[in-house]
């Protein structure tokens, strides 16, 4: 494929982002975005520099590193070079009283590096803006991440039982398990916006290892290599029969993530009272997926599922012990976690070419984490699942 993102993408991009900001804020004049993803998002780049959003004027991307990689990278009209923000300063005809910024991501330090050259009074956070413009993707978006499930399938479906070999160790797994991803089409990393949260390959535990408490905001476990390095796996746990093998893993494509999750048990029965479990996770999965249509509400989605949860089953669900978090299912794209969320307080609705994982799961004391994910495109239909439809877990002898 083309691997620019097409000029026409990134005008609708920009187009929608100015809409969103005339009506939520009708009075901006001056937006300003630092962070890498976005950049890309809007621009098809992601130097070191910033875009700059003038309401009257036009979008200026200012690089410091690489001028020359940006301008063979993006179709943006406008792309100037700059040693720091004094040249920006230079180029504006009147700083306003307010600037709106990623506040959920620009450092205090770049902040005040940023405010020296350009003394403005007040800032104003746009993350909720950007959120609303990447929530709704385009024909073109649609497309990647489509690819990036096919290629996500073939990993957790077909390859993964392969893989798996008793004495084999939840690093080692993870090691093998990264290059086959990489091989079937990954781009190599998974990318999140939550603050300051590492994820390599995800989250990979075999039997009670995939209830160990972590710092993610997900219902899954994972021990991990040490207290430094929480990710990956063990190098000490070793697969052997009668494990069950949990495996959550994001996958991506030019940018554009999926998400899934499959549990394999590794040469031994399935306890009933497990299976049962996860039965009743993959039925939650089918539920809410049936829901996900244009004018749907992630609140009432969410509401009206846990209400009809049987009260025995709502222990451990979502994750283990106080482990448990309070959701279904959360946006994918250029971040694994991105809006809306299928959880309280998402009151907007939602709308078609939205993108949505949907992840039920549970804890099974002295056993490990069953459940399910798979990643669905909000339709008219409801939600069409990208990653596959294999309901398993998945019994490797």
């Amino acid at each position: 494929m083309n691997d620019k993102t097409p000029s026409s993408e990134l005008t609708n991009r920009i187009l929608r982002f100015r809409q969103i900001m005339n009506s939520q804020n009708p009075n901006w004049q001056m937006a300003v975005i630092f962070s890498k993803i976005n950049l890309f998002y809007f621009t098809g780049s992601m130097p070191e520099g910033m875009l700059l959003f003038e309401r009257d004027g036009k979008e200026t991307l200012y690089v410091r590193r690489s001028f020359e990689r940006t301008i063979q990278e993006s179709m943006l009209s406008c792309i100037e070079p700059m040693n720091s923000y004094r040249d920006v300063a230079e180029k504006i005809d009147k700083i306003p009283d307010t600037i709106y910024l990623e506040t959920e991501i620009v450092p205090l330090a770049m902040y005040q590096r940023f405010i020296k050259h350009l003394p403005f009074s007040q800032f104003k956070p746009l993350d909720y803006q950007i959120a609303t413009t990447r929530a709704i993707k385009s024909n073109y978006e649609i497309e990647l991440i489509k690819q990036s499930g096919e290629n996500h399938k073939r990993v957790l479906e077909n390859l993964v039982p392969e893989i798996l070999h008793e004495g084999m160790t939840e690093a080692n797994f993870a090691a093998e398990l990264y290059k086959v991803m990489v091989e079937e089409g990954h781009q190599g990393v998974a990318r999140f916006s939550m603050f300051d949260t590492e994820i390599a390959v995800g989250q990979i535990g075999f039997g009670t290892n995939s209830l160990y408490p972590t710092n993610f905001n997900g219902p899954g476990g994972a021990l991990g290599l040490c207290p430094a390095v929480p990710v990956l796996g063990s190098l000490n746990k070793k697969l052997t029969k009668g494990d069950l093998v949990f495996v959550d893993i994001a996958m991506g494509y030019f940018g554009y993530h999926t998400d899934k999750t499959m549990v394999y048990m590794f040469k031994g029965d399935i306890p009933d009272y497990a299976q049962k479990s996860h039965d009743n996770c993959v039925d939650i999965q089918n539920n809410i997926a049936s829901m996900l249509k244009p004018g749907a509400i992630p609140s009432d989605i969410y509401e009206q599922i846990m209400a009809e949860l049987d009260p025995d089953f709502l222990k451990n669900f979502m994750g283990f012990g106080n482990q448990t978090v309070k959701f279904l299912g959360h946006g994918i794209g250029l971040t694994v976690d991105e809006m809306p969320v299928i959880a309280k307080g998402f009151n907007e609705p939602l709308q078609e070419n939205m993108v949505f994982a949907l992840e039920p799961k549970k804890g099974i004391p002295d056993f490990g984490t069953v459940g399910i994910e798979n990643t669905f495109i909000v339709t008219s239909n409801g939600g069409v699942c990208i990653t596959g439809l294999n309901p398993g877990i998945i019994k490797i002898n």
